[in-house]
């Protein structure tokens, strides 16, 4: 699947990606905000990413942004299967922090999340982040009143989180997603 925003682009990850996929997400500050990302993170922990076979119904993806001569990969977003619904995830180099395209990326996947059949998405940040708190509720996530203790593979140990929800509303047949989305989240 491929999704275009304003500025982004939304693809799946290829492998010869994992070279700029390394270099991006390398970093001690990104990676000890994700759940599930190794530290120190290696080229072999890139490709064993880009591998991985692709659930139909929690698609991931590459985010780039367009240049003029090609593109340039910027950070990842997309769902994972998850206890209390599909779980919502990204993350973004940090060159291209305080430019909303944390925000932008997410909306972008979000907008295929009821088309998917998803009906309720979840997501969670540690407490130490508070920046990815402001951007679920950017997208209009909120709060579900739990904070647990998630395990931070990065980190080594389980870290106090918050967690958030956002429900769908049923899509309608001549209903775009993203403004039902949308709606629901003002």
């Amino acid at each position: 699947m491929f999704i275009r925003s304003e500025r982004l682009f939304l693809r799946p990850g290829w492998p010869e990606d994992w070279d700029e996929l390394t270099a991006r997400i390398a970093d001690a500050a990104i990676v000890h905000n994700l759940a599930n990302v190794p530290w120190p993170y290696t080229m072999g922990d890139a490709e064993a990413f880009l591998a991985r076979a692709e659930d139909p119904r929690c698609p991931r993806f590459v985010v780039t942004l367009p240049t003029s001569d090609g593109s340039e990969l910027i950070g990842c977003t997309g769902f994972a299967p998850g206890d209390a619904g599909v779980e919502l995830g990204y993350w973004i180099a940090r060159p291209y922090w305080g430019q909303g395209y944390a925000t932008e990326a997410a909306r972008a996947a979000l907008s295929l999340a009821r088309t998917l059949g998803h009906r309720r998405v979840v997501a969670s940040h540690f407490e130490d982040n508070p920046g990815s708190g402001r951007v679920l509720a950017k997208l209009g996530f909120r709060p579900s009143g739990g904070r647990v203790r998630r395990f931070s593979l990065a980190r080594g140990e389980a870290v106090p989180a918050v967690t958030y929800q956002l429900e769908l509303a049923a899509p309608c047949a001549d209903d775009d997603p993203a403004d039902a989305m949308s709606k629901r989240a003002a």
